[in-house]
């Protein structure tokens, strides 16, 4: 894996001071959760070899963890690890497109209205001696 994940992956290990370990382990759990998150929207599966590659781990028993605490929906068989139940998810609707693009002007005529019968209200509030909220 070549890219900005790797480079933030790979820099912990030449943190400038112990106190930013902490932290380089919170960033890394993150951008191991945006490429999970990519990867199951993206494959059906992985081979164990390939999801210890693409989520950098040092070892198997590590990947085995994190799958058990951060995705326990994913499943491993027969040295594939399948993400089809993370995929599982309500079926997109349509945008009602020609609908919204006729309905467009008649909205942007609305908030000129709304916009100028509030202006008139605010100077009008602004130069009198008393508000009214």
């Amino acid at each position: 894996m070549e890219g900005a994940y790797n480079r933030v992956l790979s820099a912990r290990q030449t943190v400038p001071h112990d106190t930013y370990v902490y932290f380089m382990d919170l960033l890394a759990k993150t951008v191991r959760y945006e490429i999970a998150g990519c990867s199951e929207k993206a494959y059906d599966y992985f081979s164990f070899s390939d999801a210890r590659q693409v989520l950098p781990f040092s070892s198997d028993q590590e990947l085995l963890e994190y799958i058990e605490e951060e995705h326990p929906d994913w499943e491993i068989k027969n040295g594939l690890v399948f993400f089809q139940k993370a995929k599982e998810s309500a079926p997109c609707r349509e945008i009602p497109s020609l609908q919204l693009i006729n309905e467009t002007p008649s909205y942007a005529g609305s908030w000129r209205e709304l916009y100028e019968d509030n202006s008139y209200v605010c100077f009008m509030l602004l130069n009198s001696n008393s508000f009214v909220f």
